[in-house]
């Protein structure tokens, strides 16, 4: 009998697990990174591993007000905090039993899940339609499954490894544990990249220098087999190729995504946010191309201490109605002046030819079509984010953080219209975070 009870809590310890993301560049919170790594609870089943965080903090939107609602787009969607706002972020929690470096076949598995205010931001990010929320709706109740895959490695070659089921996308430099990354609210592409999806993701490693992956997937942010709204049946190829300089001090990484339909969220739905001269709905036929590149340097003279990246993407979006392009870039530093303090900044531009792809966040609020083509003004946002980390204890990080937003109607008037108080900025946030690793 007792050992029918040490086997069932055993089992019931090991659904409870967890750790961050293995998407994340490893470059991207060196420090953060490893404290999660090295730091977990081993269950009573050999090889699962429980890890996670606990993140919480307080953001100060200089710009919102009760009055007119004024939003700030390209913020966590659209940031519409009335002045100051404590946060619970996220308890991230993660179970895992990783595969081993052996090339023999093997299968593992992994379970991501989040609860938090973050939550209800992943789950729905229709960030410019009536159907989206913004900051000011979270709940910190809500809850987010990142990630459920089971992982497989076919002893061919050097070793083929596959996921099935659903993992967090391959695209961008900037992940969805905000731990993780350099500052501590997300940049303008991150806002436009695809969450997750669901499907096959395989990956090879040719050599020290060099690997690939190559997945089909549903789409972008779907839980469920359709890849449009309300539309057809579609799918997603997914494509990557990362280069790893001799010394493993940088990386270069290519990803490629295609669409045979546009997605779901509307963050990467323009049909979603456009309207025609009649006032009637694009069609929802049509295919998205995007390609994302990013990369990461940490100069050996520094001695580890200096930590340079970029991050960029081309992408678009053609049907018969409509036809938009969008394009951006980012760049990042960071410098840790000794083991409990470091400071990291980050530029950015996010533009596109036309209101198609970023509706109310960040441009015109309408397009006209003429001859199957869409025409009116380009949209421009740029931020600047600079944020101090303190290391003060294990597993304890405080940071803190100033960003400055300014570009095509950066300021809305409500969360999901414009009206005459738009400007284009500049918007002023401040705010901090507290994290504990385990």
């Amino acid at each position: 009998m007792i050992k029918k009870i040490t086997s069932i809590l055993g089992v019931l310890a090991a659904v409870a697990s967890l750790s961050l993301a293995d998407s994340a560049p490893e470059a991207s919170a060196q420090d953060t990174k490893k404290m999660v790594q090295n730091n977990f609870v081993e269950t009573a089943q050999k090889g699962i591993k429980l890890s996670g965080y606990v993140d919480a903090g307080y953001s100060y939107n200089f710009t919102g007000e009760s009055v007119n609602g004024s939003t700030v787009n390209g913020r966590f969607g659209s940031d519409s905090a009335q002045k100051g706002d404590f946060n619970l972020y996220a308890v991230k929690i993660a179970l895992e039993k990783a595969l081993t470096s052996e090339n023999k076949a093997q299968a593992g598995f992994r379970a991501d899940v989040m609860i938090g205010e973050d939550a209800g931001f992943l789950q729905n990010r229709d960030q410019g339609g009536a159907t989206g929320v913004n900051n000011q709706d979270q709940n910190s109740n809500a809850l987010f499954l990142e990630q459920a895959y089971v992982s497989i490695r076919a002893p061919v070659g050097n070793g083929w490894d596959f996921k099935v089921g659903k993992f967090v996308s391959i695209l961008g430099y900037e992940v969805i544990e905000r731990p993780a990354n350099m500052n501590v609210t997300y940049g303008l592409l991150w806002q436009q990249f695809p969450l997750y999806y669901t499907g096959v993701l395989s990956s090879y490693k040719f050599d020290d220098y060099l690997d690939g992956k190559l997945g089909v997937v549903n789409g972008s942010n779907t839980d469920n087999n359709t890849t449009t709204a309300n539309s057809s049946d579609g799918c997603a190829v997914l494509a990557a190729l990362n280069v790893t300089a001799p010394g493993g001090n940088a990386n270069w990484s290519n990803n490629f995504q295609y669409s045979t339909n546009p997605e779901n969220d509307t963050t990467t739905n323009p049909a979603a946010n456009s309207t025609t001269v009649s006032g009637a709905s694009p069609s929802s036929s049509g295919f998205m191309v995007i390609y994302n590149s990013w990369g990461n340097w940490a100069p050996k003279f520094a001695n580890d201490k200096l930590l340079f990246a970029f991050d960029s993407v081309l992408g678009n979006y053609n049907s018969t109605q409509v036809a938009t392009t969008w394009y951006g870039a980012s760049a990042y530093a960071k410098y840790q002046f000794n083991d409990w303090f470091s400071l990291a900044s980050r530029g950015e531009y996010l533009g596109s030819n036309n209101a198609g792809k970023f509706g109310t966040q960040g441009g015109s609020s309408t397009q006209t079509v003429i001859n199957g083509g869409t025409h009116n003004t380009g949209e421009s946002l740029w931020e600047y984010t600079i944020t101090a980390g303190f290391n003060v204890i294990d597993n304890l990080l405080i940071r803190a953080e100033y960003r400055l937003d300014f570009g095509s109607n950066v300021v809305g008037g409500t969360a999901n219209s414009r009206t005459n108080t738009s400007s284009e900025g500049p918007a002023h946030y401040a705010g901090a975070e507290v994290v504990y690793s385990f």
